[in-house]
């Protein structure tokens, strides 16, 4: 029996040895890679990502309540005041920056397609326009033309706008004003129901004109399509394949000529907003975005006992193809001289507009507007309702007045109200553009189009300095004689003084267009009663 059990208990122990060594090599083995590691590191031969972003880690507006947003997850930086400064504004911060936006140059295809232009009408300064002009390189635009007066003007605006590829700046000159006096629409009478009146009025033709004028220089630029904005707002082209407008407008079908964005307004939830592209994360949607019974179900609850249920317009905003005969129909809309255009409403997509995001909006549009503040005369300045409203608070109440009344009608204060009203689906959370514009400062965009604006500036000066220096004579008066300056505003008064109302004649074939579209109110209670009867 002694002879049988020994090869079994020498077996047993030769495997018990075996399973020993295992266990210890998967013992030595991870330590010794951690130390190799270590000492890798702490020689550095080896870069640890993590370890260069800073621990102030800045959050998304909307997760102060989500876990993700406490601060287990994230260690909340010290307070500070933000200054409202460009430096401040476009220089860079200490959150996470985003490593493929750095060098930037925007030029990876030669010959994009679509080719897609954006126009507008600006006073804004670079704090504004900047965040605003690059996020729509990123998303798509490859050419602007900005007709630029007041802030935007300046040199010191004009001159960095003037350094970036794709960018035209039209100043608002008295020859240009001259030139949009003897345009075609200035002649026809779908838009003259909006001439000779102040403020957003006066804006109003502005901008048709110089979308008359945008046209060309779209055409002459060889691109496909052309957009209307506001510096206060952005294209948020939901629905295509990836976050692209050159992507949502190639899917277009070759016969629409008109592809309409409806319009979200933004939700603020704070009264101390300083830059609303990268700190307003809510809006409220569109009525066409929206069923019926949710939208009229929840209004009143949505409006708030505002006017209605935008503050400002609800009829959105539009893109049109470049072709024969294409002309502006308000700031809103395009038309055809030939046609009536074939046009489609998108369904995801839509325009994010930023409108009353900050407190100082209130004084800024009672400071470019010299109506009396009475119910009466607003009607002369202002489209909509709340327009006048905001137009008349400002011109009559205190500061802390109006302060009251800007948190009552338009901060999101009411959490609860929030909540709900996203659940229904009339508020959703946006993070594309804030994600999109924080990255491109942080990757020092911004700040690197002010500083090679700055060097271009010089280079420029220096140069025209030489000129001067190789000149053999000196010209004592550089203006001709018999010519003066004039400040005379050509779309109200003409060359000789007389009116321009009694000089325009109308066009045989204007009789059969429709009037220009005007910024618009979305639907009501009313509207509501209308269509059940």
């Amino acid at each position: 029996m002694a002879g049988l059990h020994a090869p079994l208990k020498a077996s047993a122990s030769s495997f018990s040895t075996l399973a020993a060594k295992i266990l210890l090599l998967l013992t030595v083995l991870p330590l010794a890679l951690a130390a190799f590691a270590f000492v890798l590191q702490w020689r550095g031969g080896l870069n640890d990502p993590a370890s260069s972003w800073p621990t102030d880690t800045q959050k998304f507006p909307g997760m102060d309540n989500s876990p993700i947003g406490s601060s287990s997850f994230f260690s909340t930086s010290s307070s500070s005041s933000s200054s409202s400064d460009c430096s401040e504004i476009l220089g860079r911060s200490s959150s996470p920056s985003f490593p493929f936006y750095r060098g930037w140059s925007f030029e990876f295809d030669s010959d994009p397609r679509p080719k897609i232009c954006v126009t507008t009408s600006t006073s804004a300064g670079l704090e504004q326009i900047l965040p605003w002009l690059f996020y729509h390189k990123v998303i798509g635009v490859s050419n602007f033309f900005l007709f630029v007066e007041g802030e935007a003007a300046k040199p010191t605006v004009s001159s960095v706008l003037e350094s970036i590829r794709g960018v035209k700046v039209i100043f608002r000159t008295s020859d240009l004003e001259e030139r949009q006096a003897k345009s075609r629409i200035w002649n026809e009478t779908w838009l003259s129901g909006f001439f000779y009146k102040p403020c957003n009025y006066e804006l109003f033709v502005k901008q048709s004109l110089n979308m008359e004028m945008a046209i060309v220089m779209a055409r002459d630029a060889g691109m496909d399509w052309i957009i209307h904005l506001d510096t206060d707002e952005l294209i948020h082209p939901a629905g295509a394949q990836e976050y692209s407008l050159r992507r949502l407008l190639s899917d277009v079908p070759s016969n629409v000529d008109m592809v309409i964005f409806p319009n979200y307004e933004s939700s603020i939830e704070r009264d101390d907003i300083k830059n609303p592209f990268t700190e307003v994360s809510m809006f409220k949607k569109n009525y066409d975005h929206l069923p019926k019974d949710t939208y009229f179900g929840l209004y009143k609850e949505a409006t708030r006992d505002n006017p209605n249920y935008f503050l400002t317009y609800g009829n959105g905003k539009s893109a049109a193809r470049i072709q024969e005969y294409l002309r502006p129909n308000g700031a809103h809309r395009w038309h055809n001289y030939m046609k009536t255009p074939n046009e489609i409403k998108l369904e995801e997509a839509a325009i994010l507009h930023y409108t009353y995001t900050k407190f100082s909006d209130l004084t800024s549009r009672r400071d470019r507007c010299g109506c009396k503040p009475t119910k009466e005369d607003v009607k002369r300045c202002f489209m909509l309702e709340f327009d006048r409203s905001a137009f008349i608070i400002a011109s009559t109440a205190t500061e802390e007045e109006m302060r009251n009344w800007f948190r009552d009608r338009v901060v999101w204060t009411d959490k609860q109200l929030n909540l709900k009203l996203m659940r229904k689906g009339i508020l959703t959370r946006i993070y594309a553009p804030m994600a999109i514009i924080r990255g491109l400062k942080e990757s020092g965009v911004f700040s690197s189009a002010v500083t090679s604006a700055k060097s271009l500036s010089k280079e420029k000066f220096l140069s025209s300095m030489e000129n001067l220096q190789n000149r053999t004579s000196i010209v004592p008066n550089s203006r001709p004689h018999g010519i003066q300056a004039h400040n005379t505003s050509t779309l109200r008064k003409g060359g000789s003084g007389e009116s321009q109302a009694t000089a325009r004649k109308v066009l045989e074939m204007a009789s059969i267009h429709e009037d220009a579209v005007p910024p618009m109110s979305p639907p009501g209670l009313f509207d509501d009663l209308l269509m059940r009867t």
